[in-house]
């Protein structure tokens, strides 16, 4: 049989839409204040939603009625479900809401419910009973079915829980998110996650722990205040797909109710063709969510102030940047998610497998050290990337195992470099010399900030260009100079006055 998934991918290529239709006959929208009896409230809810699928169906990727509304009907309110869902027809995806979550025969009897009577293809669970409250629903006889796991909930009450912090300094929604990705991978299962969209972040954070395979449903865009774009650009994968947009109420409640889908599915499509736009852009200047989270963080942590310096070139700059400060147990744990996050966002970094194109991290001492140890730790934790890790010392050991050099072998081997920012650039030309000298391979360096300046007017490139052009190596950047002032711009908590000095000093040095 089809799987749920290649059945959605189907339609979504055949109507060229994300857009996930929702059911909800909410008391008020089908006039049961005015309706006398239970079979009239039941005819009254069949004929909301017929009219809708009716309008919507060539713009609906899938639809989604939530079960709550045709319980709240009565007994006569699964037979009203059952009379709705044959009207949906049989090559367009059904999303059952439905957000169970038990264990054992309860769930087997959920789930037979959920296939056997209403022939739902998919549903909505809560995975806080772990795989034992899912298998039910995808497993064995269900194998074809699909799930999509509560996530990160696109209400403001979800942060109680879904965004604690565990031992091991992932989010529980992260947690979630993995567990989707290793569940699916041993066993076979289809699953997605039910992630908000008025939390890029947590959408940026969910996709890359569930990988590009995993299907995201994002409600939350419009009576919810959800951006459509950053969405969009934190939830979808490479492809500019595996998301649906859920709406209800922005359909359910227009005056004309085709006119409003079709409107949704063309500014989500208009949406997905701008961002690929950006991506195959050469400016650099969008900034994805992880970016403004690591700026966000920086200036909360005093590591990135903005104000009057003096810097060691003479030039007076408005921002200056010290990743020295980052000098928490918590910190530490940020910054290198945030590098981690940079380097599986570069093509020339990864294999297009799943993994990356180097075999060892190499902090240069000192404060290379640190950030190497944290990059490779947070590559483990949110992609399941094993690199090996290394760093110098400034003056060889005279005893013990002797030496410079401290950890992963690197002769033969291909190494990233990691440091914090590159001024003039001498630490990356001394470490390319030393690799070159053990038969290691530079294959490039990522630094935290690319202050993309002019050295001066004899060489007016950047010290990150002139390490590129010398050595022959790419240099990859959490975040550059464009980003940070894209980043004030789109900011309300800094006024004009600081936009318009890194505006100037931009326009003055910047590459």
């Amino acid at each position: 049989m089809t799987s749920f998934f290649a059945k959605l991918e189907a339609r979504v290529n055949d109507v060229d839409s994300l857009l996930c239709v929702g059911l909800d006959p909410h008391s008020k929208d089908i006039g049961s204040d005015d309706v006398k009896t239970p079979e009239d409230k039941c005819a009254a809810a069949f004929t909301f939603c017929k009219t809708i699928i009716d309008a919507t169906l060539p713009y609906a990727a899938c639809y989604k009625p939530n079960a709550a509304f045709f319980e709240a009907l009565g007994s006569q309110g699964e037979t009203t479900l059952e009379r709705v869902l044959k009207e949906i027809p049989s090559n367009v995806p059904i999303l059952l809401d439905v957000k169970r979550g038990d264990i054992g025969s309860t769930a087997t009897a959920y789930a037979e419910a959920c296939y056997e009577h209403l022939k739902a293809d998919a549903v909505t669970l809560s995975p806080l009973m772990g795989w034992d409250s899912v298998a039910p629903f995808v497993t064995e006889s269900y194998a074809h079915k699909g799930a999509f796991l509560l996530c990160k909930t696109s209400n403001p009450g979800s942060n109680d829980i879904l965004a604690l912090n565990l031992a091991n300094g992932e989010k529980l929604y992260e947690r979630i998110a993995k567990l989707a990705h290793d569940w699916s991978t041993s066993s076979g299962a289809s699953l997605g996650l039910v992630v908000g969209a008025t939390d890029s972040v947590a959408l940026a954070n969910a996709r890359k722990a569930a990988g590009e395979k995993a299907w995201i449903l994002a409600p939350g865009v419009g009576a919810q205040g959800g951006d459509l774009e950053a969405a969009l650009r934190a939830g979808m994968n490479s492809n500019g797909t595996a998301m649906l947009i859920p709406v209800s109420r922005g359909i359910s409640r227009a005056e004309d109710r085709a006119a409003a889908a079709k409107e949704l599915m063309v500014k989500i499509n208009e949406t997905r063709k701008k961002l690929k736009s950006e991506e195959g852009s050469s400016s650099g200047d969008a900034i994805q969510p992880y970016q403004k989270e690591f700026l966000e963080f920086s200036l909360s942590q005093g590591v990135l102030k903005f104000g009057s310096f003096v810097l060691k070139s003479g030039r007076t700059s408005p921002y200056f940047f010290n990743a020295g400060l980052f000098a928490s147990g918590a910190a530490l744990d940020k910054l290198g998610r945030s590098y981690a996050s940079a380097i599986m966002a570069a093509p020339q970094l990864v294999d297009g497998k799943g993994g990356v194109a180097f075999d060892v991290l190499f902090g240069p001492a000192y404060k290379g050290i640190s950030l190497g140890a944290v990059t490779a730790a947070a590559l483990y934790r949110d992609y399941g990337i094993d690199v090996g890790y290394a760093y110098n010392r400034k003056e060889a050991k005279d005893h013990g195992e002797g030496g410079q050099l401290v950890g992963a072998g690197m002769t033969g081997k291909r190494v990233l470099v990691i440091d914090d920012v590159i001024t003039a650039g001498t630490a990356i030309r001394e470490s390319h010399e030393m690799l070159t000298t053990i038969g290691a391979k530079m294959v490039g360096v990522v630094i935290a900030l690319d202050r993309a300046e002019k050295r001066s007017l004899e060489d007016p490139v950047s010290a990150v260009q002139a390490v590129e052009r010398d050595l022959s190596v790419s240099v990859t950047s959490i975040v550059n100079l464009q980003q940070l002032q894209l980043f004030l711009e789109k900011s309300p908590d800094y006024g004009n006055d600081v936009l318009a000095t890194v505006k100037e000093y931009r326009s003055k040095f910047g590459v």
